[in-house]
């Protein structure tokens, strides 16, 4: 670590030590207040730390420092060139086999997140173009009407509603059953859970998993079916073989329509079976195989479903808290929609493709809270079995073997040198400027940050592919909720509403890494009441 020639930070615990991960939350307040700074080590290495520390450590230790700790190096870089360099260089810096073990990330099979090398490039090319147009059109139609039920749903709750993280998830969940599968759910449907004694819905059996990651990365199937398995565990196995179920009769279906020559739906199911069909016939005239086995297709498509479904309500949660703590931003968000909807009571599924590109404030929107709030903290990525050179800050410096290396996403989209001295307010308005012939504002455009300063998708080879996907399902749901109405914090009794507001942005920050996202630790403590702006 010394010969990099970049500071060093030291901990006696190595920061992915299992028995650490799991018990941090114990030993952290113990040794945090140790005398003589022995507890500054807890600063980085609890897991998600960045959140709460932003740009701080690289303030006081330069755009690169190295944690150096029993057994394991790890390489902090908040310096914006040489995050495009690691996110670029996918074969130099490949993602670290300690932090992507087979499981809970292959719970089905293989896929475009778990792959490296020439399997990736396979994966990569039948899967990134299942994310088309149609599919976005389809994500855009059904997010409306979730959320038109959604919001009627708590405009009828008087006293409010703690229930704002549940409820983007339910959306969630069925904006991506219908867009992922082509299967319609009510929103209502959502509000209504199975009891352990009903037939276990697909629906049910999905969100379960998208929930409960973590146990299948400690537990076998065929434990978790076993009879003398927890009851917990034997619910959260059959969700998972009653998905993969639901999968396997979803693809016979699909080859069924492909060898009649009929046309698939709009739903990326489809499209990446039928993406994988089309490769597999270059591969029988010769070719090296191109298309993707069963269980490479079932991996595929869970993996796209666990990113874009506690992303993307976690994301949509954050906003609508601090959209109660600034009600000047809802009013300059309604601006936009107002003019682009036009006398027009609502959006419709036929307004994708002109709406959609001029609702920039509401996109402006999204980037600022994955700016501050995005699901991780940090891109980890590592050197491997040979050193890598990478210049920093203008110099050159050899990171050695086996070095886990992470590109800080808090720390660059914190930096006060990119983002002003306001680096860590909420202020979506940053995003906007002017047109080059601006003269209202519908000439607005969203600034394009450097290369590096923002990444809540990574970036290069390996950038996200459900960008779009995402994108779409939050503005259309942002347009939905505020075109003609408002949502303010209840204020309990005697409190102002600058103390309301105060208890709205401290739950916000009460922040931390749960299972693999950033969430709100208390997203119940403040009831958001919803009301119509006549």
């Amino acid at each position: 670590a010394r010969r990099t020639g970049l500071p060093i930070v030291f901990s006696p615990i190595a920061p992915l030590n299992l028995v650490w991960v799991v018990f941090q939350g114990w030993f952290t307040p113990i040794l945090k207040p140790l005398p003589w700074g022995l507890g500054e080590f807890t600063r980085y290495i609890v897991i998600g730390w960045s959140f709460s520390d932003k740009h701080a450590l690289h303030r006081e230790h330069g755009d690169a420092f190295i944690i150096v700790s029993p057994g394991t190096n790890e390489l902090v870089v908040a310096d914006p060139n040489a995050v495009t360099a690691i996110l670029s260089r996918r074969r130099d810096f490949t993602k670290p086999e300690v932090m992507y073990t087979k499981e809970p990330m292959d719970v089905y099979g293989p896929n475009v997140d778990t792959v490296e090398g020439e399997t990736w490039q396979r994966h990569r090319k039948i899967t990134a173009p299942s994310f088309n147009e149609r599919v976005s059109n389809a994500v855009w139609t059904e997010a409306l009407q979730q959320a038109r039920d959604m919001l009627e749903h708590w405009v009828s709750q008087d006293r409010g509603t703690t229930d704002t993280i549940d409820d983007t998830m339910t959306l969630a969940l069925h904006v991506l059953t219908c867009a992922g599968f082509g299967t319609k759910h009510t929103f209502q449907n959502g509000l209504q859970s199975s009891r352990p004694d009903q037939a276990m819905t697909y629906r049910d059996a999905l969100g379960l998993v998208l929930q409960n990651i973590i146990p299948f990365a400690i537990f076998s199937e065929k434990f978790m079916l076993s009879s003398f398995a927890p009851k917990t565990l034997r619910r959260l196995g059959q969700a998972k073989k009653v998905f993969g179920d639901h999968m396997s009769g979803m693809l016979e279906q699909e080859r069924r329509l492909i060898a009649s020559q009929q046309a698939g739906g709009a739903n990326l199911m489809s499209a990446l079976v039928r993406a994988s069909e089309d490769a597999k016939e270059a591969e029988g005239r010769g070719g090296p195989r191109q298309g993707l086995t069963d269980d490479e297709i079932f991996g595929n498509i869970f993996i796209y479903s666990l990113a874009g479904h506690e992303t993307t309500a976690n994301s949509l949660a954050y906003t609508i808290a601090l959209l109660a703590a600034y009600p000047e931003c809802q009013e300059w968000l309604a601006e936009e929609i107002n003019q682009v909807l036009g006398d027009r009571p609502q959006f419709e599924s036929s307004d994708y493709t002109l709406a959609f590109p001029k609702l920039k404030r509401c996109l402006a929107t999204m980037y600022e809270t994955l700016r501050l709030y995005g699901s991780v903290t940090n891109i980890p990525k590592g050197t491997g079995s040979y050193a890598q050179t990478l210049i920093i800050n203008n110099k050159e410096h050899v990171i050695p073997p086996n070095t886990i290396v992470y590109s800080n996403s808090q720390g660059v989209q914190t930096d006060p040198r990119t983002w002003g001295p306001d680096a860590t307010t909420w202020r979506p308005g940053r995003w906007m400027k002017p047109g080059l012939t601006a003269t209202s504002q519908s000439a607005e455009v969203i600034m394009e940050p450097a290369r590096g300063t923002f990444i809540p998708w990574a970036d290069g080879p390996r950038v996200c592919p459900g960008r779009k996907f995402a994108q779409v399902e939050f503005v259309a749901v942002m347009a939905t909720l505020l075109h003609k109405h408002r949502v303010r914090p209840a204020l309990l009794e005697g409190e102002s509403v600058q103390q309301g507001k105060e208890r709205v942005l401290t739950m916000v920050e009460d922040s931390a890494i749960v299972a693999i996202t950033l969430q709100m630790q208390h997203p119940k403590n403040v009831s958001f009441i919803w009301t119509r702006k006549d």
